[in-house]
């Protein structure tokens, strides 16, 4: 795909800056933009305009490393013959509005849509990194449908506390066990945890910023070897140069998200997910994101992909090594080296390089001597990472990431909670029992709103050493660093009379991974039966933007959306 298939005068932007058959428009736009220091020559010459859509903020620390990394996605547009525009995009900390992150990851989409949409844009290099950020600005690429690439901020380094490491997000719940057995105080708590996080960039675990840019990489809308290159590095200002050069050949060659986000290339990414044991929160992005593009791609989808793919890959949180590892012996183009190889990745999908991703690893070398990645041959366990499971406790389905895990079947009587608070504050109080599955319900997309991680709950568990004594589900979410026995996105949720919603305490409820089953001891007729007196609940968000989610947001099984997506559109969203 090399041959150039655009000329500057049929640039989408030539309807703003030189239009002949409007011209009070291009005279309105022209002399707005060279209000600032724009040239006529840079507007009207047929050279490219570039947005920079950016999620780097002082309020986004994870993602702060964008606003230096601009700088450089600049040079490489300039060089290559385009107009760099910034672009700030609604910004998305997940610890810092944990109970709504899903909701921003739509606003920020919806954000997007409207200025790719509504302003003189040829391409655009998507900004991403920490976990929301990655969906959000793919599935605005792909409705809009111009050329784009994505660029990632890249995982922090490794963080050491007393000779050990300590990787990103997993040491809390170390912190937290020691705290509870009296080996460190709150200062100790924070010395620990903070040890961590010793640079920029996004969790170095397998957790769900690292999944979502392996995942964005899979896809074909990175350049190879972006993901997994340390937030710190020259490589990451290098690559960000690239990649501004990079977007503008791609306006030139006409190559858009549709050509490279296919069904194929959805299962790709599925696979890179489950080899790497990758983050439950895939399941819900990439069914999103298919969305958008207008493909069928379910949590189901994704589980039976998630069902036939070997794990290879040796990252924490199951495994032993972080981000900064997986760069040094090649990063995400070995992971999926070892899959082509082994017959588990499409090779025939294009990529935002204009080559195949069988062309891409054309040249690429297996490492040997490495423990970080495996060949499929020999991998650490046969089926991936993370697991789907349906059963009459979850008909829309439910996930699990097993990575790590040596018990594989839980069953014991359920202990229901409609809040994470009231769940936190039992665990805290160690006001459980060992072989209980608790439930907390009523977190889900519409019931939360906005479908956030049960972080503390899980963390505290694990802390208290009961990660294995005991199992929890939830309609809610995990953090891709979660361990344990914690079943999410368990559909249809408990806020629109989900069996999880009628569920009582002493149910006995069976799960089994390997299996790909969880479900309730009771039949049809009884589960029927309580669904008669079962009433909706009211959420504390009445009004707002909380309240407008909550009545357009779909499933987890679909990705949690709040319209209809790609499969619906009846016009293109780039034509003026």
């Amino acid at each position: 795909m090399t041959k150039k298939k655009i000329a500057p005068e049929q640039l989408r932007s030539r309807l703003w800056f030189n239009n002949p058959d409007d011209a009070e428009m291009t005279a309105l736009y022209t002399e707005r933009y060279l209000n600032y220091g724009l040239t006529r020559e840079e507007l009207r010459s047929g050279k490219p305009i570039i947005g920079i859509a950016q999620t780097g903020s002082d309020l986004s620390p994870c993602n702060r490393h964008h606003l230096e990394l601009a700088k450089r996605v600049r040079d490489g547009i300039i060089s290559a013959g385009g107009v760099p525009m910034e672009i700030p995009v609604h910004p998305i900390q997940e610890t810092g509005k944990r109970p709504t992150a899903m909701l921003d990851r739509n606003l920020a989409y919806l954000s997007l849509v409207e200025t790719l949409y509504g302003y003189p844009i040829d391409g655009v290099v998507l900004m991403i990194g920490c976990d929301k950020t990655t969906p959000a600005l793919l599935m605005a690429a792909s409705t809009v449908d111009i050329p784009a690439i994505a660029l990632s901020v890249g995982p922090m380094l490794n963080g050491w506390h007393d000779g050990k490491r300590t990787g990103s997000g997993t040491i809390v719940w170390k912190a937290r066990q020691m705290m509870a057995a009296g080996e460190i105080d709150d200062d100790g708590f924070l010395d620990l945890v903070t040890s961590s996080t010793p640079s920029t960039g996004y969790c170095n675990t397998m957790g769900t910023a690292s999944t979502m840019n392996s995942l964005a990489e899979a896809l074909g809308m990175q350049l190879p070897g972006s993901a997994a290159i340390p937030a710190p590095y020259r490589e990451r200002g290098q690559i960000s140069y690239e990649t501004g050069a990079r977007i503008v050949d791609m306006v030139f060659e006409d190559l858009k998200p549709s050509d490279i986000m296919t069904r194929e290339a959805f299962e790709n990414a599925a696979t890179v997910v489950a080899a790497s044991g990758g983050s439950t929160n895939a399941g819900l992005h990439l069914p999103a994101l298919a969305a958008e593009c207008g493909i069928e791609f379910d949590l189901h989808d994704v589980a039976e992909i998630f069902k036939r793919t070997p794990y290879i890959a040796d990252l924490k949180p199951g495994g032993k090594y972080v981000a900064k590892d997986m760069h040094a012996v090649g990063g995400v183009p070995i992971l999926m080296k070892a899959l082509f190889d082994g017959g588990f990745l499409n090779g025939d999908c294009i990529t935002v390089t204009g080559k195949t991703i069988a062309e891409n690893l054309e040249d690429v070398v297996f490492p040997e001597d490495q423990k970080v990645i495996y060949p499929t041959s020999t991998p650490l366990s046969p089926t991936g990472g993370v697991v789907g499971l349906r059963g009459n406790l979850a008909p829309e389905g439910a996930i699990v990431k097993v990575a790590g895990m040596s018990r594989l079947e839980f069953t014991g009587p359920a202990r229901c909670f409609d809040c994470e608070e009231d769940a936190f504050k039992a665990v805290e109080q160690r006001d459980y029992k060992e072989g209980e599955v608790l439930v907390i319900r009523y977190e889900g997309p519409k019931g939360g709103p906005g479908m956030r991680e049960m972080l503390a709950t899980t963390a505290a568990l694990y802390g208290q050493g009961a990660g294995n004594s005991v199992a929890l589900i939830t309609d809610g979410r995990f953090s891709g660093a979660t361990r344990g026995f914690c079943i999410g996105h368990v559909g249809p949720e408990a806020a629109v009379g989900g069996p999880i919603g009628l569920l009582k305490d002493g149910d006995m409820i069976s799960i089994d991974a390997e299996a790909g089953t969880i479900s309730v001891d009771l039949s049809e007729e009884e589960l029927a039966e309580r669904r008669k007196s079962w009433r909706p609940r009211e959420t504390d968000y009445q009004s707002g933007t909380l309240w407008k989610y909550a009545q357009t947001v779909g499933s987890a099984e679909k990705g949690a959306t709040t319209h209809p997506g790609g499969k619906a559109e009846t016009h293109v969203f780039a034509d003026i």
